[in-house]
């Protein structure tokens, strides 16, 4: 239990959110971290649900607290943004914020294409794939988990080169003269698996942005599928929409993915 202060002329919500935001500035609940229940919070301050409820209120309208319906309140970490509009490298668009960039290469080996990725990279069922396994960190915090896979034949040789600090996508284009030209891509939030999280640093239950890309050259050549999750509590998507002139005025759809150099 925590002992509140409760001769200060505050309401109790506003003593217990004090409280709250004071382990919070002393690193006990740390950015992105998961707050304890309602309940524990109640027990912990020995106060009633509604002032625990109006005490995470009151964080949560001064951003220093919010909450994901059904999963728990975390600590809020500074989102950035990434574009959904430009296929740009993780680290290329890090950088654009001034954020350092570091990447641990947890495996990298040829493995033979199930029914998945032949389909995915237009190959023969059993043609060797480059197989390459990268956790991307922010500012030395891991925020996303990556794994690419890649055509052997077209980028043969690929996996002696180093991934921990070299770019995939200046790679492939300054030697092996496949420059990534657009992208397919699906996202979705789900639930952290336990490995992700652990990989991440997330308590559990954890929501991550789930990634799903395809990239090709300007030829129409698939040279990359990707699997990657993003820690939801530290990035958001945006886009841009523009109306399509021959259709009806209230259909939309997604601007055209344009060519951008730079590092991945």
């Amino acid at each position: 239990m925590h002992p509140l202060n409760s001769n200060q002329a505050k309401p109790l919500y506003q003593i217990v959110a004090d409280a709250i935001l004071q382990q919070i500035e002393e690193g006990v609940y740390k950015p992105g971290q998961r707050l304890p229940s309602e309940s524990e919070l109640v027990r912990l301050y020995q106060v009633g649900r509604n002032t625990v409820r109006h005490a995470l209120s009151e964080l949560a309208d001064q951003s220093i607290v919010r909450t994901v319906q059904g999963v728990g309140t975390f600590v809020d970490a500074s989102r950035l943004s990434k574009t959904a509009n430009y296929l740009l490298g993780f680290s290329q668009e890090m950088e654009l914020y001034g954020r350092e960039t570091s990447t641990q290469l947890l495996e990298a080996r040829i493995i033979p294409a199930d029914p998945f990725l032949a389909r995915r990279l237009r190959l023969q069922l059993g043609a060797e794939v480059a197989f390459i396994h990268r956790l991307r960190l922010l500012d030395d915090e891991p925020v996303a988990n990556e794994r690419a896979y890649l055509p052997h034949r077209l980028c043969r040789g690929i996996l002696q080169r180093d991934f921990a600090r070299e770019s995939l996508y200046a790679v492939l284009s300054e030697h092996y003269q496949m420059k990534p030209h657009y992208a397919e891509q699906e996202i979705l939030a789900e639930l952290a698996t336990d490995h992700v999280a652990r990989l991440l640093h997330m308590d559990q239950p954890a929501v991550v942005l789930v990634f799903h890309r395809e990239t090709y050259t300007e030829d129409d050549q698939v040279i990359e599928y990707v699997d990657s999750e993003f820690r939801g509590d530290r990035f958001q998507f945006y886009t841009q929409l523009k109306a399509n002139s021959v259709s009806q005025p209230y259909i939309f759809e997604r601007s055209p993915i344009q060519v951008s150099g730079g590092q991945e």
